[in-house]
Protein backbone atom coordinates (compact mmCIF):
# COMPACT_ATOMS: atom_id res chain seq x y z
CA UNK A 1 0.00 0.00 0.00
CA UNK A 2 1.51 3.33 -1.03
CA UNK A 3 1.68 5.99 1.63
CA UNK A 4 0.75 9.50 0.56
CA UNK A 5 3.43 12.11 1.08
CA UNK A 6 2.91 15.71 2.08
CA UNK A 7 2.45 18.19 -0.72
CA UNK A 8 5.48 20.21 -1.83
CA UNK A 9 5.96 23.32 0.29
CA UNK A 10 4.37 26.46 -1.09
CA UNK A 11 6.23 29.74 -1.62
CA UNK A 12 3.38 31.46 0.25
CA UNK A 13 3.60 30.96 4.04
CA UNK A 14 0.90 28.55 5.25
CA UNK A 15 -1.03 29.56 8.34
CA UNK A 16 -2.11 27.08 11.02
CA UNK A 17 -5.71 26.80 9.78
CA UNK A 18 -4.63 26.06 6.21
CA UNK A 19 -2.11 23.51 7.42
CA UNK A 20 -4.68 21.71 9.59
CA UNK A 21 -7.15 21.67 6.71
CA UNK A 22 -4.53 20.24 4.35
CA UNK A 23 -3.53 17.58 6.86
CA UNK A 24 -7.18 16.62 7.38
CA UNK A 25 -7.71 16.17 3.63
CA UNK A 26 -4.51 14.14 3.23
CA UNK A 27 -5.43 11.88 6.15
CA UNK A 28 -9.03 11.44 4.95
CA UNK A 29 -7.83 10.44 1.51
CA UNK A 30 -5.40 7.96 3.02
CA UNK A 31 -8.13 6.42 5.20
CA UNK A 32 -10.38 6.08 2.16
CA UNK A 33 -7.56 4.38 0.28
CA UNK A 34 -6.90 2.06 3.22
CA UNK A 35 -10.59 1.13 3.40
CA UNK A 36 -10.60 0.24 -0.29
CA UNK A 37 -7.53 -1.95 0.27
CA UNK A 38 -8.97 -3.74 3.30
CA UNK A 39 -12.46 -4.33 1.95
CA UNK A 40 -12.38 -4.76 -1.86
CA UNK A 41 -14.02 -4.73 -4.33
CA UNK A 42 -16.85 -2.54 -3.04
CA UNK A 43 -14.85 -1.15 -0.09
CA UNK A 44 -17.58 -2.37 2.28
CA UNK A 45 -17.22 -4.62 5.27
CA UNK A 46 -18.85 -8.04 5.34
CA UNK A 47 -19.40 -10.46 8.18
CA UNK A 48 -17.69 -13.84 8.07
CA UNK A 49 -19.32 -17.24 8.48
CA UNK A 50 -19.11 -18.88 11.90
CA UNK A 51 -17.93 -22.37 12.78
CA UNK A 52 -20.45 -24.85 14.12
CA UNK A 53 -18.71 -24.65 17.50
CA UNK A 54 -19.20 -20.89 17.65
CA UNK A 55 -22.82 -21.18 16.55
CA UNK A 56 -23.47 -23.86 19.18
CA UNK A 57 -22.25 -21.43 21.86
CA UNK A 58 -24.48 -18.64 20.52
CA UNK A 59 -27.51 -20.94 20.58
CA UNK A 60 -26.78 -22.72 23.84
CA UNK A 61 -26.72 -26.21 22.30
CA UNK A 62 -23.94 -28.72 21.71
CA UNK A 63 -21.84 -28.90 18.57
CA UNK A 64 -22.82 -32.57 18.28
CA UNK A 65 -26.49 -31.59 18.24
CA UNK A 66 -25.91 -29.21 15.31
CA UNK A 67 -23.93 -31.91 13.52
CA UNK A 68 -26.82 -34.34 13.89
CA UNK A 69 -29.27 -31.75 12.58
CA UNK A 70 -27.18 -31.28 9.44
CA UNK A 71 -26.83 -35.05 8.96
CA UNK A 72 -30.61 -35.43 9.27
CA UNK A 73 -31.19 -32.61 6.77
CA UNK A 74 -32.93 -30.45 9.38
CA UNK A 75 -32.49 -26.70 9.52
CA UNK A 76 -30.22 -24.77 7.15
CA UNK A 77 -27.44 -26.72 5.44
CA UNK A 78 -23.99 -25.58 6.61
CA UNK A 79 -21.06 -25.15 4.28
CA UNK A 80 -18.50 -27.95 4.47
CA UNK A 81 -14.79 -27.29 4.19
CA UNK A 82 -12.34 -29.71 2.59
CA UNK A 83 -11.60 -31.02 6.08
CA UNK A 84 -15.28 -31.58 6.85
CA UNK A 85 -15.67 -28.57 9.12
CA UNK A 86 -19.13 -27.04 9.12
CA UNK A 87 -19.86 -23.31 9.09
CA UNK A 88 -22.98 -21.14 8.99
CA UNK A 89 -23.57 -17.70 7.54
CA UNK A 90 -25.12 -15.05 9.83
CA UNK A 91 -28.43 -15.45 7.93
CA UNK A 92 -28.33 -19.20 8.55
CA UNK A 93 -27.85 -18.62 12.28
CA UNK A 94 -31.15 -16.74 12.21
CA UNK A 95 -32.76 -19.64 10.34
CA UNK A 96 -31.43 -22.03 12.97
CA UNK A 97 -33.00 -19.94 15.71
CA UNK A 98 -36.36 -20.05 13.91
CA UNK A 99 -36.11 -23.81 13.37
CA UNK A 100 -35.12 -24.59 16.97
CA UNK A 101 -37.84 -22.34 18.40
CA UNK A 102 -40.44 -24.26 16.36
CA UNK A 103 -38.94 -27.69 17.09
CA UNK A 104 -38.52 -27.05 20.83
CA UNK A 105 -41.41 -24.72 21.73
CA UNK A 106 -40.81 -24.92 25.48
CA UNK A 107 -37.40 -23.32 24.88
CA UNK A 108 -38.55 -20.90 22.17
CA UNK A 109 -37.70 -17.87 24.29
CA UNK A 110 -34.09 -19.07 24.56
CA UNK A 111 -33.68 -19.28 20.80
CA UNK A 112 -35.74 -16.19 19.90
CA UNK A 113 -35.14 -13.87 22.85
CA UNK A 114 -36.61 -10.71 21.31
CA UNK A 115 -38.90 -8.43 23.32
CA UNK A 116 -42.38 -9.64 24.15
CA UNK A 117 -45.50 -7.51 24.63
CA UNK A 118 -45.03 -5.53 27.81
CA UNK A 119 -41.21 -5.62 27.66
CA UNK A 120 -39.93 -2.06 27.50
CA UNK A 121 -37.25 -1.04 25.06
CA UNK A 122 -33.84 -1.13 26.73
CA UNK A 123 -31.65 1.93 26.03
CA UNK A 124 -28.09 1.62 27.32
CA UNK A 125 -25.92 4.74 27.39
CA UNK A 126 -22.15 4.14 27.46
CA UNK A 127 -20.52 7.22 28.94
CA UNK A 128 -17.30 8.78 30.22
CA UNK A 129 -15.48 11.92 29.19
CA UNK A 130 -11.99 10.54 29.86
CA UNK A 131 -10.17 9.54 26.71
CA UNK A 132 -8.76 6.02 26.64
CA UNK A 133 -11.48 4.48 28.80
CA UNK A 134 -12.58 2.22 25.89
CA UNK A 135 -16.04 3.73 25.72
CA UNK A 136 -16.49 3.15 21.99
CA UNK A 137 -14.92 -0.32 22.15
CA UNK A 138 -17.33 -1.23 24.96
CA UNK A 139 -20.31 0.00 22.93
CA UNK A 140 -19.12 -1.87 19.84
CA UNK A 141 -18.55 -5.21 21.55
CA UNK A 142 -21.80 -5.00 23.51
CA UNK A 143 -23.77 -4.22 20.36
CA UNK A 144 -22.29 -7.12 18.41
CA UNK A 145 -22.55 -9.56 21.32
CA UNK A 146 -26.26 -8.80 21.75
CA UNK A 147 -26.87 -9.29 18.02
CA UNK A 148 -25.10 -12.66 18.08
CA UNK A 149 -27.34 -13.62 21.00
CA UNK A 150 -30.39 -13.04 18.80
CA UNK A 151 -31.47 -9.51 19.72
CA UNK A 152 -32.41 -6.68 17.36
CA UNK A 153 -29.96 -3.92 18.24
CA UNK A 154 -29.75 -0.27 17.28
CA UNK A 155 -26.35 1.40 17.76
CA UNK A 156 -26.40 5.19 17.94
CA UNK A 157 -23.13 7.05 17.46
CA UNK A 158 -23.49 10.37 19.29
CA UNK A 159 -19.77 11.13 19.27
CA UNK A 160 -18.86 13.69 16.57
CA UNK A 161 -15.52 11.87 16.17
CA UNK A 162 -17.63 8.92 14.92
CA UNK A 163 -15.27 6.09 15.90
CA UNK A 164 -18.19 3.67 16.31
CA UNK A 165 -19.38 4.48 12.79
CA UNK A 166 -15.87 3.84 11.45
CA UNK A 167 -15.82 0.43 13.15
CA UNK A 168 -19.02 -0.43 11.29
CA UNK A 169 -17.36 0.46 8.00
CA UNK A 170 -18.43 4.07 7.48
CA UNK A 171 -15.91 6.85 7.00
CA UNK A 172 -17.73 9.88 8.42
CA UNK A 173 -16.57 12.55 5.97
CA UNK A 174 -17.21 10.39 2.87
CA UNK A 175 -20.09 8.03 3.66
CA UNK A 176 -22.40 10.13 5.84
CA UNK A 177 -24.16 13.05 4.23
CA UNK A 178 -26.01 16.05 5.59
CA UNK A 179 -28.89 15.12 7.86
CA UNK A 180 -27.86 11.45 8.06
CA UNK A 181 -26.76 11.50 11.71
CA UNK A 182 -29.07 11.65 14.72
CA UNK A 183 -28.93 15.42 14.35
CA UNK A 184 -31.13 15.04 11.28
CA UNK A 185 -33.88 13.60 13.51
CA UNK A 186 -33.54 16.01 16.46
CA UNK A 187 -32.76 19.35 14.85
CA UNK A 188 -34.99 22.36 15.50
CA UNK A 189 -35.84 23.55 11.98
CA UNK A 190 -37.99 22.32 9.10
CA UNK A 191 -35.16 20.11 7.80
CA UNK A 192 -35.82 17.67 10.65
CA UNK A 193 -36.27 14.12 9.33
CA UNK A 194 -38.10 11.04 10.64
CA UNK A 195 -35.85 8.83 12.73
CA UNK A 196 -36.43 5.94 10.34
CA UNK A 197 -34.66 7.93 7.62
CA UNK A 198 -31.37 8.06 9.55
CA UNK A 199 -31.32 4.43 10.70
CA UNK A 200 -29.29 2.32 8.28
CA UNK A 201 -28.52 -1.41 8.16
CA UNK A 202 -25.01 -2.72 8.73
CA UNK A 203 -23.07 -5.73 7.49
CA UNK A 204 -23.36 -7.18 11.01
CA UNK A 205 -26.61 -9.17 11.00
CA UNK A 206 -28.96 -7.93 13.73
CA UNK A 207 -27.34 -4.50 14.08
CA UNK A 208 -28.67 -1.23 12.67
CA UNK A 209 -26.78 2.04 13.01
CA UNK A 210 -27.44 5.73 13.33
CA UNK A 211 -23.99 7.01 12.32
CA UNK A 212 -22.20 10.08 13.55
CA UNK A 213 -19.95 12.79 12.18
CA UNK A 214 -19.06 16.40 12.91
CA UNK A 215 -22.62 17.46 12.03
CA UNK A 216 -23.65 16.40 15.54
CA UNK A 217 -21.90 19.50 16.88
CA UNK A 218 -24.67 21.57 15.29
CA UNK A 219 -27.01 20.42 18.06
CA UNK A 220 -24.63 21.83 20.66
CA UNK A 221 -24.47 25.14 18.80
CA UNK A 222 -28.17 25.53 17.97
CA UNK A 223 -29.74 24.41 21.24
CA UNK A 224 -28.98 27.59 23.25
CA UNK A 225 -30.44 29.72 20.45
CA UNK A 226 -33.54 27.53 20.22
CA UNK A 227 -34.07 27.77 23.98
CA UNK A 228 -34.06 31.56 23.72
CA UNK A 229 -35.97 32.03 20.45
CA UNK A 230 -38.57 29.24 20.68
CA UNK A 231 -41.15 28.33 23.27
CA UNK A 232 -40.19 24.66 23.56
CA UNK A 233 -42.44 22.29 25.47
CA UNK A 234 -42.89 18.59 26.07
CA UNK A 235 -41.00 16.37 23.63
CA UNK A 236 -39.49 19.47 21.96
CA UNK A 237 -37.34 20.23 25.01
CA UNK A 238 -33.70 19.61 24.13
CA UNK A 239 -33.15 16.81 26.65
CA UNK A 240 -36.21 14.88 25.40
CA UNK A 241 -35.43 14.99 21.69
CA UNK A 242 -33.13 11.94 21.64
CA UNK A 243 -35.72 9.84 23.45
CA UNK A 244 -38.52 11.09 21.19
CA UNK A 245 -36.54 10.15 18.09
CA UNK A 246 -35.81 6.66 19.44
CA UNK A 247 -39.51 6.21 20.25
CA UNK A 248 -40.30 6.53 16.53
CA UNK A 249 -38.51 3.22 15.83
CA UNK A 250 -39.13 1.52 19.17
CA UNK A 251 -41.06 -1.40 17.67
CA UNK A 252 -38.13 -2.34 15.41
CA UNK A 253 -35.60 -3.06 18.17
CA UNK A 254 -35.08 -4.81 21.48
CA UNK A 255 -32.05 -2.89 22.73
CA UNK A 256 -30.47 0.46 21.85
CA UNK A 257 -26.80 1.12 22.66
CA UNK A 258 -25.69 4.78 22.64
CA UNK A 259 -22.03 5.73 22.37
CA UNK A 260 -22.13 9.10 24.13
CA UNK A 261 -19.86 12.05 23.34
CA UNK A 262 -16.80 12.52 25.59
CA UNK A 263 -18.30 15.61 27.22
CA UNK A 264 -21.43 16.56 29.16
CA UNK A 265 -23.10 18.65 26.47
CA UNK A 266 -26.67 18.77 25.21
CA UNK A 267 -26.31 15.53 23.25
CA UNK A 268 -25.12 13.67 26.33
CA UNK A 269 -27.96 15.13 28.39
CA UNK A 270 -30.40 13.91 25.76
CA UNK A 271 -28.86 10.43 25.82
CA UNK A 272 -28.93 10.27 29.62
CA UNK A 273 -32.59 11.30 29.67
CA UNK A 274 -33.51 8.70 27.03
CA UNK A 275 -31.54 5.88 28.65
CA UNK A 276 -32.95 3.13 30.84
CA UNK A 277 -29.45 2.10 31.97
CA UNK A 278 -25.95 3.55 32.01
CA UNK A 279 -22.52 1.97 31.70
CA UNK A 280 -19.53 4.00 32.89
CA UNK A 281 -16.22 2.74 31.51
CA UNK A 282 -13.16 3.03 33.71
CA UNK A 283 -9.50 2.21 33.04
CA UNK A 284 -7.94 1.11 36.37
CA UNK A 285 -5.31 3.84 36.63
CA UNK A 286 -5.31 6.45 39.39
CA UNK A 287 -5.52 9.39 36.98
CA UNK A 288 -8.58 7.79 35.34
CA UNK A 289 -10.22 7.15 38.71
CA UNK A 290 -9.67 10.78 39.67
CA UNK A 291 -11.16 11.87 36.35
CA UNK A 292 -14.16 9.59 36.91
CA UNK A 293 -14.78 11.33 40.22
CA UNK A 294 -15.18 14.62 38.37
CA UNK A 295 -17.30 12.92 35.72
CA UNK A 296 -19.69 11.55 38.35
CA UNK A 297 -19.98 14.89 40.13
CA UNK A 298 -20.72 16.72 36.88
CA UNK A 299 -23.13 14.02 35.74
CA UNK A 300 -25.01 14.20 39.04
CA UNK A 301 -25.31 17.99 38.67
CA UNK A 302 -26.57 17.60 35.09
CA UNK A 303 -29.10 14.96 36.14
CA UNK A 304 -30.39 17.25 38.89
CA UNK A 305 -30.93 20.06 36.38
CA UNK A 306 -32.75 17.72 33.97
CA UNK A 307 -35.01 16.37 36.72
CA UNK A 308 -35.85 19.89 37.87
CA UNK A 309 -36.89 20.66 34.29
CA UNK A 310 -39.20 17.64 34.20
CA UNK A 311 -36.87 14.96 32.93
CA UNK A 312 -36.93 11.33 34.06
CA UNK A 313 -33.67 9.63 35.04
CA UNK A 314 -34.95 6.52 36.78
CA UNK A 315 -32.42 3.96 35.55
CA UNK A 316 -32.89 0.22 35.85
CA UNK A 317 -29.18 -0.08 36.60
CA UNK A 318 -25.88 1.78 36.52
CA UNK A 319 -22.71 -0.28 36.24
CA UNK A 320 -19.01 0.50 36.11
CA UNK A 321 -17.14 -1.49 33.46
CA UNK A 322 -13.44 -1.98 34.14
CA UNK A 323 -11.67 -1.91 30.77
CA UNK A 324 -8.13 -2.40 29.45
CA UNK A 325 -7.31 -4.23 32.67
CA UNK A 326 -3.99 -6.03 33.09
CA UNK A 327 -4.74 -8.63 35.81
CA UNK A 328 -0.99 -9.13 36.35
CA UNK A 329 -0.43 -5.46 37.17
CA UNK A 330 -0.49 -5.13 40.97
CA UNK A 331 -1.43 -1.40 41.12
CA UNK A 332 -4.30 -2.00 38.67
CA UNK A 333 -5.52 -4.94 40.71
CA UNK A 334 -5.47 -2.74 43.82
CA UNK A 335 -7.51 -0.07 42.06
CA UNK A 336 -10.08 -2.65 40.93
CA UNK A 337 -10.31 -3.86 44.54
CA UNK A 338 -10.79 -0.24 45.67
CA UNK A 339 -13.62 0.26 43.17
CA UNK A 340 -15.34 -2.93 44.31
CA UNK A 341 -14.98 -1.86 47.94
CA UNK A 342 -16.49 1.56 47.19
CA UNK A 343 -19.23 0.58 44.72
CA UNK A 344 -19.81 -3.10 45.53
CA UNK A 345 -22.10 -4.81 42.99
CA UNK A 346 -22.29 -1.66 40.87
CA UNK A 347 -18.92 -2.75 39.40
CA UNK A 348 -19.26 -5.59 36.91
CA UNK A 349 -17.76 -8.81 38.21
CA UNK A 350 -15.94 -9.44 34.93
CA UNK A 351 -13.24 -7.05 33.76
CA UNK A 352 -12.28 -6.56 30.13
CA UNK A 353 -8.61 -7.38 29.82
CA UNK A 354 -6.00 -5.33 28.05
CA UNK A 355 -5.19 -7.40 24.99
CA UNK A 356 -3.04 -7.23 21.90
CA UNK A 357 -5.74 -9.31 20.19
CA UNK A 358 -8.32 -6.53 20.67
CA UNK A 359 -5.81 -3.86 19.64
CA UNK A 360 -4.71 -5.77 16.53
CA UNK A 361 -8.31 -6.37 15.48
CA UNK A 362 -9.00 -2.65 15.79
CA UNK A 363 -6.17 -1.86 13.37
CA UNK A 364 -8.32 -3.30 10.57
CA UNK A 365 -11.55 -1.83 11.98
CA UNK A 366 -12.71 -5.22 13.23
CA UNK A 367 -13.76 -6.77 16.51
CA UNK A 368 -12.77 -10.18 17.83
CA UNK A 369 -16.20 -11.44 16.74
CA UNK A 370 -15.35 -10.54 13.14
CA UNK A 371 -11.83 -11.90 12.95
CA UNK A 372 -11.15 -15.07 11.04
CA UNK A 373 -9.72 -17.78 13.23
CA UNK A 374 -5.94 -17.70 13.11
CA UNK A 375 -5.73 -13.93 12.43
CA UNK A 376 -4.20 -13.48 15.89
CA UNK A 377 -2.64 -15.90 18.32
CA UNK A 378 -5.15 -18.47 19.52
CA UNK A 379 -4.35 -18.13 23.23
CA UNK A 380 -4.49 -14.33 23.18
CA UNK A 381 -7.71 -14.43 21.16
CA UNK A 382 -9.46 -16.83 23.52
CA UNK A 383 -8.38 -14.97 26.68
CA UNK A 384 -9.53 -11.64 25.29
CA UNK A 385 -12.82 -13.03 23.99
CA UNK A 386 -13.52 -14.72 27.33
CA UNK A 387 -13.11 -11.43 29.19
CA UNK A 388 -15.28 -9.52 26.71
CA UNK A 389 -17.99 -12.17 26.75
CA UNK A 390 -17.90 -12.27 30.54
CA UNK A 391 -18.66 -8.55 30.83
CA UNK A 392 -21.27 -8.60 28.08
CA UNK A 393 -23.00 -11.65 29.55
CA UNK A 394 -23.37 -9.81 32.87
CA UNK A 395 -24.90 -6.82 31.12
CA UNK A 396 -27.29 -9.08 29.20
CA UNK A 397 -28.27 -10.71 32.49
CA UNK A 398 -29.19 -7.30 33.90
CA UNK A 399 -31.29 -6.51 30.81
CA UNK A 400 -33.07 -9.86 31.06
CA UNK A 401 -33.75 -9.25 34.74
CA UNK A 402 -35.58 -6.06 33.81
CA UNK A 403 -37.72 -8.16 31.47
CA UNK A 404 -38.23 -10.69 34.29
CA UNK A 405 -36.64 -13.47 32.25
Amino acid sequence: MAILSNAAPSLVPENALARMTRHAKVLSGQMQSLSATLFPPASKKTLRSFSSGEVARFLGVSDGYLRQLSLDGLGPSPALSAGGRRSYTPAQIGELREYLAAARPKEALEFLPTRRPGDKLQIVAVANFKGGSAKTTTALYLTQFLALEGYRVLAIDLDPQASLSAMFGYQPEFDIGEGETLYGAIRYDDARRPMRDVVRPTYFTGVSLVPGNLELMEFEHHTPRAMVERSLRGSDLFFRRVGSAIAEVEDDFDIVVIDCPPQLGYLTMGALNAATAMLVTIHPQMVDVASMSQFLLMTADVMAVIEEAGGNLDYDFIRYVVTRHDPNDVPETQIVALLRNLFSDDVLGATVWKSTAIANAGLTKQSLYELEKGSVGRAAYERALESVNGANSEILGLLQKVWRR
